[in-house]
């Protein structure tokens, strides 16, 4: 009755969002929510079921399609172009649109798409990002960079092709691109020389430094602040110091290459992700026009494709935890906190395992080889292992581990299903039904009058937002159409696009 009688009270805020606080788990599909929030209670010795997470508060949610331009299972480049600019994409190109071929440098050329990233700082917001994987990783990268490979992290990853057609690597874009004011997250090496050694890992080679053009982004970054109060850290006793309170410009970036999972995390070393979180917020929000906030949950997806079940829940549990840290720190009436994943993992919950049995156990019921397994699987990634014909016997194996996998890779793909969006605060009933992933993005601008339609500050009421279509010619190829009656011809060109494949 309770639950009923909060919903018959929900009243809808139609306010302008001064805020933005974008919450993105990497990999975090439905079933990684349901088997996180059981592990969390297990967490608190309690059966787990019955466990509401942070997330699971928000009134409002619908799904996300998570399809490219030319796949039926995206990547982690593909789709944040798609929520972040609100174009879909290729596979593995990030701030261009289908027009880009991955690899291809010349096609980057005009087809560069904007973020709502870039949208909120040209509004005159605060803008950043926190990540636990590399700044330069793919969602990170969607609200800055525009590269038709999402692995250029530095010049040296890149073909000197791509060099020669006047293409920028990721890191450089990071610092020139867009004028980001917090940057938390790995990614050290490439941002230094080649043979740089490492602050924290010395005598690691392959942590060292990567650039082949001799630049030290992290020096030039510092040298473009002049005049203003920045820090650049990279332990978490400078970034303890950090003064929030006087601080214009943080750049954190505690790993040579992405963070370590949170169970392995060195808290003297490195923070968590509710810390940065807290330390990003409290930075931004100094703003009076108010901020716009990326916070991924990045290594979810790199523990999935290991195979390793219990990290990416460890790692969604504290994903959880930063969007409780959000909620505390922000105001909800003023504020639109979004909630989603980019794209899901063949991960399975199944098996007939009793109420409070461990997420990470086994089912009681027995197979048809005569042979216990384990509740959550994978359909395919590295724990595959037949030996002599039969799947290994776990009765006496402690299932925290590579989960069992059908079919043998050597890393998860992807899964293709819908994710869930999940909104509460300014206009976060827009976030509702089954929606084209690219959607989210035009519907964050609008609820903050950040980017082409700004109606809403107007007083004016929205019809829909974004209609996408796929469409196919009479050979097959895809052609993907997003257009909206916003601002007519305006915004035509932002939203508008048809790519004949």
């Amino acid at each position: 009755m309770k639950t009923l009688q909060a919903a018959l009270d929900r009243k809808l805020n139609t306010n302008v969002a001064r805020n933005i606080l974008f919450f993105l788990g990497d990999g975090m599909g439905l079933t990684t929510l349901t088997a996180a929030r059981i592990l969390k209670g297990q967490l608190e010795n309690q059966p787990g079921e019955e466990t509401v997470m942070t997330m699971d508060t928000f009134p409002n949610v619908g799904l996300a399609k998570t399809y490219s331009v030319d796949f039926q299972v995206a990547d982690s480049a593909a789709t944040a172009t798609a929520y972040l600019c609100g174009v879909k994409t290729n596979l593995n190109i990030v701030g261009v649109n289908a027009a880009g071929r991955n690899g291809v440098c010349r096609t980057q050329k005009g087809n560069e798409v904007t973020s709502i990233l870039k949208w909120a700082k040209d509004a005159g917001k605060s803008v950043g990002i926190v990540t636990t994987t590399r700044v330069q990783h793919a969602t990170p990268a969607g609200s800055y960079a525009h590269s038709a490979s999402r692995t250029w992290y530095c010049d040296a990853d890149m073909p000197e092709s791509a060099k020669r057609d006047g293409c920028t690597d990721i890191s450089f874009q990071l610092i020139n691109n867009t004028d980001i004011d917090v940057i938390i997250g790995g990614g050290r090496k490439y941002m230094t020389p080649t043979g740089t050694k490492d602050p924290e890992y010395p005598t690691d080679f392959f942590s060292n430094g990567e650039r082949k053009d001799g630049r030290d982004l992290i020096k030039e970054w510092q040298n473009l602040k002049t005049g203003k109060v920045a820090h650049y850290v990279w332990n978490k006793a400078d970034f303890d110091a950090v003064d929030p309170e006087t601080t214009d410009y943080l750049m954190a970036l505690f790993e040579p290459g992405d963070l370590r999972y949170e169970e392995e995390r060195d808290p003297s070393m490195d923070p968590s992700i509710v810390e940065t979180t807290e330390k990003a917020i409290r930075i931004l929000q100094k703003n009076p026009k108010g901020f716009f906030l990326l916070v991924e949950g990045g290594r979810i997806d790199q523990a999935h494709h290991a195979g390793r079940a219990s990290m990416a829940l460890h790692e969604a549990v504290a994903f959880d935890r930063a969007i409780a840290k959000g909620l505390e720190l922000t105001e909800e009436h003023e504020t639109l906190t979004v909630v989603m994943a980019d794209h899901s993992q063949p991960l399975t919950f199944n098996g007939f395992p009793f109420r409070g049995n461990s997420i990470l156990g086994k089912s009681p019921l027995w197979a048809g080889d005569m042979l216990p397994y384990t509740t959550l699987m994978y359909g395919n990634g590295p724990g595959h292992k037949i030996v002599n014909g039969t799947r290994p016997d776990i009765r006496n194996v402690d299932t925290n581990y590579i989960q069992q996998a059908a079919v043998p890779v050597d890393t998860t793909t992807h899964s293709g299903e819908d994710v869930a969006v999940l909104a509460r605060g300014p206009m976060a009933h827009l976030f509702q039904g089954v929606n084209e992933q690219n959607y989210i993005a035009h519907a964050m601008g609008y609820a903050a009058c950040v980017g082409a339609d700004l109606r809403h500050c107007e007083g004016q009421t929205a019809p829909p937002l974004v209609h996408t279509t796929l469409k196919y010619n009479k050979n097959g190829a895809g052609a993907v159409s997003a257009s909206a009656a916003l601002l007519g011809s305006l915004l035509s060109g932002l939203l508008a696009i048809t790519i004949l494949m």
